[in-house]
This record gives C-alpha cells, structure tokens and sequence, in this order.
C-alpha cells in the first residue's frame, strides 16, 4: 500500500508559508481575478467556515441550476497541515423547491484546468465536458459544490496534483455550504476526474481523520492518478525521451509544485530556453494554452530539460499519494480503455491495490473511451451508483472480477 504522503509532508513543512499569510506573486500564478478571491481580514481558526458568497455571473451558471453562488470559505493548508488559509468554489443548487432535509449534495473535484488563478473554474468557466456532467447531476436533483482547489482564484501557489491540498478544500467546501442555510443535505457523495479523480479518492481517504463529522456515502472517481512507488518506476523507465508527448504539459506544470516543494529551484537552470517559455506561460495561461505552445515548440523530454529532473519529480510524486487504500465506503472507478492521460495500467493499479487492501470498488472499463470520454459515458453505471449510495444501500463492488498482476 502506498503510504508515502505524511512523510513527504512533513519534509515540505519548512517551506509552508505562515498560516492566512499567502501573499500574491505572479511567478506562482496569481492575479488576474477580481477583489473577491482576496480575503484581507483576520481568519477564523475553524475550517470551513464561510467568508463570503456572491452570485456566480450569468455566462459561469449551469442550464439546469435554480441558484449558482461563488463561495469563499477558510481550509486548512494543505501543504503544512496547519496553517490555515481560504479557497474559493462555487455552489449549484437544482431548480425548484428542496426535498425535506435538503438537496443531497455531491462534493465536485475538477481535473487539470493549471496553476494560474485565472485559470479557477469558478472564474474562468468550465470545459462542455464538465458543463453536460454537472448539468446531469443537477438535473437528477443534486447540489453540487465545486472547489476551486488550494492556491487557484486565491493567492499562493496552487499545488497541483498534491492530494491533501485538494482533499481539505473540498471537505471544507463541505463545510461552508452546510453551515450556511442554502438547503443542502448532511449527506454527500464526492465526485471527480483526473487531477480531480486523484482529489476525490484522497478526500475519500483524509474524510474520517479531518473531517469526521461528515456524512460521506460514497465517491465516484474517473480517469483516477496512481503514483505509488511501483508506478512512478514504470512511468520513468517508459518515458520517451527524444519523441513528443503530448501529456509533458502535465509535468511542466508540476515543477511549480516542486518550487513550492523548494524555492531554491530555479526553472531558468532546469530547463531549455523552450522549455522555460512554455514552463513560464504556466504563471498566466491556462491548460489548454500549455497543450498549444508545448505542440508548437514541438517539446521531447530531452529538448525541455537541461538536466534530468527525476529526483525533483520523484520528490513531487511523494506529494501525490494517497493516505490509506482502505476507503470505508463504496467507490466507484470508471477507466477509459484508450486514455492516454492516464493510462489504463496505472488506474488498473489502483482498484487492484485498493480492493486488496479492503476498499470496496465498482470498477467499470471502458473500453472505446478516452480520459475525457470517460467522465459522461460512465454516467449510464454511475448514477445508480450514487443513487443508493444516497440512500444507504449495501454496495459490496465487484473486487472479485478486477484485473490480477
């Protein structure tokens, strides 16, 4: 089992910054929002309680919401695990009047969008994928709350694909918009994909220790990460080093994690001039721009760096693990049988290493689907999934029947 998480943590814990004390700097990517996603007042030591709320303009709302807020909210730092700071979400509540006891919420966690600010969901919008998926959830009579992520829309760097980061953003995005009175339930099911499959199953994991007053009935995860040591060796050792690989967007961005990991880290000593330019953007553009200009510059691992980055990587990837395997509800796992982002062999690892360790998993495979396929053609399985993990059904998973080594 893959445990390596507290202890990278703790290694990290001398660089954390002073609690609520994040100041904006553009080379970690902020800027570029509006004065809502600054908080200048004293922080609550409680986390999750709510800061500020405002109604989410028109072209970011959901077809199918009543109501659509943007929410900022305090959270524990991710990164040092005690110093608190703040995130921002937003909240969609379905049309209509709530049920007795209030809408059943799901906990959205959103994939890779970049380190940017600017590129938060709650305020540069989401990708139609996302925006038919929500759409769904809400039209089946679901809230959604939808966390932004530590360090994204607010200032200090946001530490991609670090799981704990993420998973105390989103059970305190849990928190804020139970504590208001907003007509959600005490129940919640968490839901994500890539980045955010990774952030859903870390939630899924940190719940009972951080946050074990909350009522959590299951997770569904898609497209879901997997860096235990056995995998990180395989990914190192299958790299190709002089060919284009579309997904080195995904690594760029995790040198600003490394940064955060250790500020010495110069990326001007790092990487080629190429690779800088495109590195560099990251402070600014959002994914997709990362994807273009990593096509147009044509980039192969050997024409980004100047020295072999692995041991930082290595360092990074300690961050991206998992607290336990063990989640002690039901979990759902939808895989893409042609997805390139996040290969079938690693998501496979994962629900083989969680059922041996006694989660209870529904795996679905996809066969003709890729990473983003992935999301809306599991909804067909997913939606009963969530429906009796609502209402407390036994779901025992199909263990038996997954993929053996």
């Amino acid at each position: 089992m893959f445990r390596s998480v507290p202890a990278a943590l703790a290694a990290l814990a001398v660089f954390a910054a002073p609690a609520g004390a994040a100041t904006p700097d553009p080379k970690q990517g902020d800027g570029g929002v509006s004065d809502f996603y600054l908080w200048n007042e004293p922080l609550t030591d409680r986390p999750g309680a709510m800061l500020r709320t405002e109604p989410l303009p028109e072209k970011l709302t959901l077809a199918s919401a009543g109501r659509a807020l943007r929410i900022l909210h305090t959270t524990t730092d991710g990164l040092d695990g005690q110093g608190r700071t703040y995130v921002s979400g937003a909240l969609f509540l379905p049309k209509g009047e709530p049920p007795a006891g209030g809408w059943p919420l799901l906990a959205w966690a959103h994939g890779t969008v970049g380190v940017a600010d600017v590129c938060a969901p709650s305020w540069a919008g989401r990708s139609q994928r996302d925006v038919t998926y929500l759409n769904h959830w809400l039209d089946q009579g679901y809230a959604v709350v939808a966390s932004d992520y530590q360090g994204l829309g607010v200032p200090g760097g946001h530490p991609y694909l670090a799981t704990r980061p993420a998973a105390y953003s989103v059970l305190d995005s849990i928190r804020a918009v139970q504590g208001e009175k907003l007509g959600v339930s005490k129940k919640v099911v968490l839901i994500g994909q890539s980045q955010g499959g990774g952030a859903a199953f870390a939630t899924a994991g940190y719940a009972k220790t951080y946050a074990p007053e909350l009522d959590v009935r299951g997770t569904v995860a898609t497209g879901t990460p997997y860096f235990s040591p056995e995998v990180q060796a395989r990914l190192l050792a299958a790299r190709p080093k002089d060919e284009f690989a579309p997904t080195l967007g995904y690594t760029l961005l995790m040198l600003y994690l490394v940064r955060q990991m250790d500020p010495s880290v110069r990326f001007e000593d790092l990487l080629t001039d190429a690779g800088l330019r495109v590195t560099e953007a990251g402070a600014s553009e959002c994914i997709n721009a990362i994807f273009e200009r990593t096509a147009a510059e044509k980039l192969t691992f050997n024409s980004t760096f100047r020295s072999d980055p692995t041991d930082l990587l290595t360092r990074a990837y300690g961050l991206m693990g998992y607290p336990t395997l063990k989640i002690d509800h039901p979990v759902f796992m939808g895989t893409g049988g042609k997805d390139e982002d996040v290969p079938q062999p690693m998501q496979e690892a994962l629900v083989r290493d969680a059922c041996a360790a006694g989660a209870r998993i529904e795996w679905r495979l996809y066969p003709e689907l890729d990473h983003s396929g992935a999301v809306n053609g599991s909804r067909q399985d997913s939606t009963p999934f969530v429906r009796r993990a609502f209402a407390g059904e036994g779901i025992e998973g199909n263990c038996a029947e997954t993929p053996r080594r």
